[in-house]
């Protein structure tokens, strides 16, 4: 039997900014990728069979019932010696991707700045303010154990933060996020172009959009359009309006921000867009952001989110304690909360109409033949992208749901 290896690092796409890497960093980043692949595709479904031969059976027996919450299923496979060191493994390739990519924009800091300055300077493009707050479910956490979180500096001007972000995308998705890490984007801008072939948006916002991996690419398919990265970290602003710029992203303008205090006027969005950001949020945040979200858009203006798809009645206990995961061991604590939210609920009551809500998938674009045609099933997110969702059909992507002002 072949083995199934997933890309190497060599096939990415660097970028005029991105820091470099030499043939042992690139060596640690293939070690990672492989080691994901194997604990997602070989070790990971040993854990199921733990769970329906040994924990359930054990705690029905010590109990007197069936186990029944995705809570109840996590301290009994506590104990279980093979979700164990699958669990431990997991969040380790985590921690040495985080070493490794920050060992190498570490090295090289002095010269990523000194890029990143001669890109940024004097541009009015990049806005960053310095009395903007940083909100507590970001400050009180470095989200998926990322040393400083989106906000940290280290020196003056840093940019290693998202320099290792950058990185190291390609270790946590084994290559299924594109060359330039802009899959996920390139999918949301195909999937509304497709839909709404005659949708001409003039100014569209991208909202907790980092360094911009996933603007760019809707930023290409609307060349018209006045583009606005918004996020609450400086660094990862710096870094990204310079990656943007040194791509030839010229107009894309990257905003700081919090959610809490958009400094933008009512009825002056066409489409207010995020990708995988509502779960780095809280409860308090995406009920008042949706309202936010509402109040900026213009009339007949559209917002779209690629998230977590919420638990239903019909998702089955071991899925929801598997997709709980990242929650509990990987620094992303309203993951878990975020499940249980209905955010159609949500969006109603910040204003939106039951009939011009949407629903949909995104699936991340992959430059054809750039990688195996099974790259994308080898990401450690694989079994979060095969899901029930609200209308209890299976979903091969990402939830998509917003709707129409």
């Amino acid at each position: 039997m072949a083995a199934s290896l997933p890309p190497t690092y060599d096939r990415t796409a660097p970028n005029a900014l991105g820091a470099k890497v030499n043939h042992d960093e690139i060596a640690r980043f293939n070690f990672l990728t492989s080691v994901n692949v194997h604990l997602g595709t070989q070790l990971f479904p040993g854990t199921k069979l733990a769970f329906e031969q040994r924990v359930k059976p054990a705690f029905k027996k010590a109990q007197g019932r069936e186990i029944a919450t995705r809570v109840e299923v996590r301290d009994a496979m506590r104990t279980d010696p093979l979700y164990q060191t699958w669990a431990a493994l997991r969040r380790n390739t985590m921690e040495m991707r985080q070493q490794t990519g920050r060992a190498i924009a570490l090295r090289q800091l002095d010269a990523l700045i000194a890029r990143a300055k001669e890109l940024n300077d004097a541009k009015p493009t990049l806005q960053l303010n310095p009395q903007t707050k940083i909100p507590r479910y970001i400050s009180e956490v470095d989200n998926h154990c990322m040393p400083g979180s989106y906000y940290g500096e280290l020196v003056p001007d840093d940019v290693s933060g998202p320099a290792n972000y950058d990185l190291g995308v390609f270790v946590t998705g084994a290559g299924s996020m594109s060359a330039r890490n802009d899959g996920g984007g390139r999918g949301v801008a195909k999937f509304v172009r497709e839909r709404w072939p005659d949708f001409k948006p003039k100014r569209i916002m991208d909202l907790g959009g980092g360094i911009g991996s996933n603007t760019l690419p809707i930023a290409q398919a609307f060349p018209d359009a006045e583009v606005i990265v918004v996020d609450v970290g400086a660094p990862v602003l710096r870094y990204g309006h310079a990656r943007a710029q040194a791509m030839g992203y010229d107009k894309v303008k990257f905003v700081q921000a919090a959610l809490e205090d958009l400094p933008f006027e009512p009825n002056s969005f066409d489409w207010i867009q995020s990708t995988m950001f509502w779960h780095e949020t809280s409860a308090p945040a995406i009920t008042n952001g949706m309202k936010r979200i509402y109040e900026l858009l213009a009339p007949g203006g559209m917002t779209l989110h690629a998230e977590q798809p919420n638990f239903t009645e019909s998702t089955p206990l071991w899925e929801k304690f598997t997709k709980d995961w990242d929650a509990w061991y990987n620094n992303e604590p309203f993951w878990s909360k975020f499940h249980t939210m209905n955010v159609i609920d949500l969006m109603t009551a910040a204003g939106f109409q039951k009939d011009k809500l949407i629903e949909g998938e995104v699936v991340s674009d992959v430059e054809p033949g750039f990688y195996q045609p099974w790259a994308g099933s080898l990401s450690r997110h694989a079994p979060e992208k095969t899901n029930t969702a609200p209308t209890t059909r299976a979903w091969r992507g990402w939830y998509m749901f917003g709707g129409w002002k």
